[in-house]
């Protein structure tokens, strides 16, 4: 199966309409939408309108625009000064900030379950902050919950540390979320060789592949041919499907889902 996931839904007007117009067009199959953001309430009435299969993207590093409660803003504004300190902060488990960490996801999560009428397909976070040590080390988000993996990387793509980091995380999350086999970056997959790979991979696999639409070349990308001749028998699917096809046939797995077709 594969999944494309386009992030950032609810965060801006333009952003919303790209993404609704690549979802209508058959070529994203969800969406991780922002909470307490301008667009946010829109967002919400567009993708129950159109069957908009809806995520939580977990903003940890981003002011918020919208309206929200006060006591979220100012526990929002203390990690959001911690997280944006330095380029590290996301690797640092910060213990003053445990109750903050925890008020603010649960704010976020209820906010989406307000808008959308039910909890989210699945999470992750703006610049993957979902997984940062305060997240992972209390134990944050549900057990089971499906949720966003670390970027796949081919042998010699990264260095040995960043694979090895990855590597640790990755065995940390998959024994207690739902995941799909694979994450990749539609930005990062620019060259013909490296995109088929991941078509082919989808053919046998769960595989995400996250896009931002609002950036010219990847709405291109999605709306044009070479989506076709790419991901061409790929069997699309939401990020809802993958729990259930997770739990029918652990690895290697097969599912029912819209095949990309010209």
């Amino acid at each position: 199966m594969l999944i494309i996931n386009a992030d950032d839904w609810g965060r801006s007007v333009a952003e919303t309409d790209v993404e609704l117009e690549c979802f209508r067009a058959g070529r994203i199959t969800s969406v991780s939408a922002m909470v307490f953001m301008k667009d946010s309430q829109r967002a919400a009435e567009l993708a129950r309108e159109h069957g908009v299969d809806a995520g939580l993207h977990l903003n940890f590093n981003q002011a918020f625009d919208g309206a929200v409660p006060s006591a979220v803003r100012e526990a929002h504004g203390r990690i959001l000064r911690f997280m944006n300190s330095s380029s590290i902060a996301r690797f640092l488990y910060n213990p003053g900030l445990n109750q903050e960490f925890r008020d603010v996801y649960l704010a976020q999560r209820d906010e989406f379950v307000r808008l959308y009428g039910a909890p989210p397909t699945h999470v992750d976070g703006h610049q993957h902050r979902h997984l940062c040590p305060n997240m992972l080390i209390q134990g944050i988000l549900p057990a089971g919950e499906s949720i966003r993996r670390t970027f796949t990387y081919f042998p010699g793509e990264r260095g040995m540390v960043n694979r090895a980091y990855r590597a640790v995380l990755d065995r940390w999350i998959t024994r207690r979320y739902c995941v799909t086999d694979y994450l990749f970056n539609l930005v990062e997959c620019a060259t013909p060789a490296r995109l088929e790979r991941v078509g082919r991979l989808a053919k046998d696999f769960a595989v995400e592949l996250e896009t931002h639409p609002i950036r010219p070349e990847e709405r291109a990308f999605l709306l044009g041919d070479d989506f076709v001749a790419k991901f061409g028998g790929a069997c699309l699917a939401p990020y809802a499907a993958l729990g259930s096809a997770k739990a029918a046939q652990p690895g290697r797995i097969k599912t029912a889902g819209q095949t990309v077709t010209a």
